[in-house]
């Protein structure tokens, strides 16, 4: 071996560095993955999930809310797919983090956040905890409009079995005033 093949050996190669390989999961920048059918049915649950929070449908909203679920869609497409190739090759790329994880995956999900925090999507549904008594209140009037579900053959109402009277739970002092 010669001097000139040995200096050769220890420099990097000029131009590009090396690919992590995430986004060759993409057909095309901005598509949905073709050959990942589970992953195609994901996005499209999620924009249809989308469109159905901001209005009932797609011609309901504005042309902004459209091009922000568009934009959306297509970041949680590269999110999903960084995910699947971290899900093959694995989270470390000899000792250090996979270079995709580290560069791209955070920026990614950050980016998608304010896009929906854009749309004012909010994270829970939920209206809150409800206490006993709110939710003894709720059954009696859903009971008293007719609204309650038909009891199935059997079924016992705990409320009656239990020996509880709506109004009076009402009415009771809150035990925690006697406790201050």
């Amino acid at each position: 071996m010669s001097d000139k093949q040995a200096k050769k050996k220890g420099k990097k190669k000029p131009g590009r560095p090396p690919r992590s390989g995430a986004y060759s999961l993409m057909v095309k920048a901005g598509e949905l993955p073709q050959r990942r059918t589970y992953l195609r049915a994901y996005l499209q649950a999620a924009r249809d999930g989308l469109i159905e929070d901001l209005g009932p449908s797609e011609k309901d909203l504005t042309t902004a809310e459209a091009v922000l679920i568009d934009r959306a869609i297509s970041k949680l497409s590269i999110v999903r797919c960084i995910e699947e190739y971290v899900k093959e090759e694995g989270v470390f790329k000899g000792k250090e983090l996979s270079p995709v994880l580290a560069k791209s995956y955070i920026t990614y999900c950050e980016s998608i956040r304010r896009d929906l925090e854009a749309l004012g999507i909010k994270a829970s549904k939920q209206k809150g905890i409800l206490d006993l008594g709110q939710y003894i209140e709720e059954k009696a009037k859903d009971k008293a409009k007719g609204r309650g579900a038909p009891a199935p053959a059997g079924a016992v109402d705990l409320e009656e079995a239990a020996g509880i009277d709506v109004r009076k739970v009402k009415e009771a002092p809150d035990p925690g005033e006697s406790l201050g």
